[in-house]
């Protein structure tokens, strides 16, 4: 597979990579553990070498799994995992937090749960509104020079929060949603990231889900074991609504002689050269499908119109849920 340079970090990774998060959480129940280790490795046959995760994804199990996954690999591949939640003793998520000796307990207990002695990219989950970001990012440099991580990122984070962050120590990746239905980091914070040479990495670059066309909007979501279920850009009003961006990702497909979830991620990758989507990927069948993506070229008047399209689409719906929204920058300054 092709790779890519985060910016002017000097970190290069495959130019699609895996979001694990699913294989144990977040879209439907946990995979069985031999079935997760098996899809995280034959992602990496298929050449993928950049693979997310956190602790708050359980919590906890999915970096467990990624370590095991990926031991055999461990100078292959480059593991990118999260703090920055405040966690219950039961693992629910209830704040953030970001203080220095928070950071600092996360990162001993995230390299053992991944049998590694270096965390690749450590991103700052969530902004936490109580610790200057100079605080955090003055921690993640000290980290970098005890050798527990290479590299630092930011998760969800505004225009403001990464200049701030990126003049104590650079700033090697952000992690914001960004796909075809969701362009807010278009308006500012994609342009500070090429100022400052900051990879970027698109969380849900499938709209969770949503592009892929295999959702039709009858579907339900448990809400035991699917953050979906309360996710306003999931009703059955707003899915119904949003179906003409789908159609259009099927008609472009039927074109290129591929699939919806091709175009959406294709689309991402043409966008700028230091983007990196992590489309999650649970099934076997879904790594192919993902990878094959990196060969779609699309043309300047593909992506002309596509945006010509999506102009005539108003998408209906929160991309998150008010609870979740709540603990994510605005995207835009202030």
């Amino acid at each position: 597979m092709n790779k890519r340079k985060l910016g002017n970090s000097g970190l290069e990774v495959s130019a699609l990579g895996m979001g694990c998060m699913n294989v144990s959480f977040g879209t439907g129940p946990a995979k069985d553990k031999i079935y997760g280790i098996s899809v995280i490795r034959s992602a990496v046959e298929k050449g993928i070498t950049f693979f997310d995760t956190a602790e708050a994804y359980g919590p906890y199990v999915n970096e467990e799994l990624v370590g095991e996954a990926l031991a055999p690999f461990r100078k292959e591949v480059i593991i990118a995992t999260k703090f920055g939640f405040k966690l219950d003793e039961n693992g629910a998520t209830i704040g953030v937090d970001s203080r220095p000796e928070h950071i600092r307990a996360v990162t001993e207990a995230s390299l053992k749960r991944l049998k590694t002695d270096v965390i690749d990219l450590f991103y700052q989950h969530r902004v936490d509104p109580a610790v200057p970001i100079e605080d955090v990012a003055g921690t993640l440099k000290e980290l970098i020079r005890e050798g527990k991580i290479r590299y630092y990122g930011l998760s969800e984070a505004n225009a403001t929060t990464i200049r701030r962050a990126h003049t104590v120590h650079p700033v090697a990746a952000v992690q914001n949603q960004y796909s075809i239905w969701n362009r807010e980091p278009e308006a500012e914070v994609l342009p500070v990231c090429e100022e400052l040479g900051i990879g970027f990495v698109p969380w849900g670059p499938l709209g969770t889900g949503f592009l892929t066309g295999t959702i039709d909007p009858s579907a339900k979501f448990d809400p035991e074991t699917d953050l979906r279920a309360v996710f306003p850009r999931f009703t059955p009003e707003a899915m119904k609504a949003n179906m003409p961006v789908v159609e259009m990702l099927r008609s472009i497909a039927a074109r290129k002689g591929a699939i919806p979830v091709q175009i959406a991620l294709a689309w991402l990758l043409a966008q700028k050269p230091w983007i990196v989507p992590i489309p999650g990927m649970d099934k076997l069948e879904y790594i192919d499908d993902n990878v094959q993506s990196v060969d779609i070229q699309l043309t300047a008047e593909d992506l002309q119109e596509i945006d010509s399209e999506l102009s005539k689409i108003n998408i209906q719906g929160a991309r998150l849920n008010e609870g979740l929204l709540s603990m994510s920058e605005d995207m835009s300054e202030g």
